[in-house]
């Protein structure tokens, strides 16, 4: 992919969720969509295993149904420990890793989008969080010191990087040795219809942009994590996403064939997978 291609595509997916943000819109749909509501996000985020627990213990405008697993509910998190949300959006997985780590723990969200940082840290202010803080900028170049984190979260957010690889990199390269990696994502099982591939919109519903999970699992590999393992998949979040009202304005505005919908539906599944920074590095023998 080139570098003005990459550029394109961070810049669409920015204002798409600059968008999403302001009219409270859902993820997997366009930004231009008609506005979702609070209970829409609610029945969404339950669907993809948020317990009404949980839902209930975050600031009430955190949460924009924007994910399609829960990491934090497989992250294991101890009092005291630090956390990296990559894409933090609204700030509702922080906040359910902040009530986990407690007052002595730190939670850092990351969001390349002004609009959601704002409306995080503004979800942080009337709430009280705080141990929380959010930071601009890409996941791609995290603004987080090395070696400073015990665990990298993230929920449906690798999949919109066009440089997936060093968005792993730069995950290894902020952990403590011994630190943990647990993400929820969109992945193929195989490669989608070329209409869907090269359709910018479609990158901002979650879709274009995914990889085959082979080579998902390959790039976290080579990144150096050890240990890595898929905890669970489960197709079912985009047979909901594409059965509600909302949706079909993606199909619409992509004209994707009522014959081609299956297709894509079977191509696409959710997984949550975890990895570990090995604690030393591998010694190489020079010979």
């Amino acid at each position: 992919m080139t570098k003005v291609r990459k550029e394109e595509i961070k810049k669409v997916v920015r204002d798409g969720y600059a968008k999403i943000v302001k009219q409270n819109s859902s993820c997997c749909t366009p930004a231009n969509s008609c506005c979702c509501n609070a209970d829409l996000a609610q029945d969404m985020s339950k669907k993809v295993g948020y317990t009404d627990e949980e839902l209930k213990a975050v600031p009430e405008n955190s949460n924009l149904g924007l994910g399609c697993g829960n990491p934090v509910a497989i992250a294991s998190l101890k009092e005291g420990e630090t956390v990296l949300d990559l894409g933090s959006g609204a700030g509702f997985d922080c906040f359910l890793a902040a009530n986990k780590v407690g007052k002595n723990g730190r939670v850092i969200g990351v969001d390349m989008t002004p609009e959601m940082v704002d409306k995080a840290r503004s979800n942080a202010r009337n709430d009280n969080y705080e141990n929380v803080e959010f930071r601009l900028g890409e996941i791609e170049n995290l603004p987080v010191a090395d070696n400073s984190v015990d665990v990298v979260i993230s929920n449906c957010v690798i999949n919109l990087s066009p440089d997936k690889e060093r968005v792993f990199r730069e995950a290894f390269r902020v952990l403590k040795p011994d630190g943990r990696l647990m993400i929820s994502d969109m992945v193929l099982l195989k490669e989608l219809p070329d209409f869907i591939k090269n359709s910018v919109e479609a990158y901002i519903g979650c879709l274009s942009g995914a990889v085959m999970r082979n080579e998902y699992v390959e790039g976290i590999k080579r990144a150096g994590f050890q240990d890595i393992r898929i905890i669970d998949e489960k197709s079912s979040p985009l047979d909901y996403i594409f059965n509600d009202a909302n949706a079909s304005a993606i199909i619409e505005n992509l004209e994707i064939p009522s014959e081609k919908m299956k297709e894509v539906s079977s191509s696409v599944i959710s997984i949550k997978v975890s990895g570990i920074k090995p604690n030393k590095k591998c010694d190489i023998e020079l010979t």
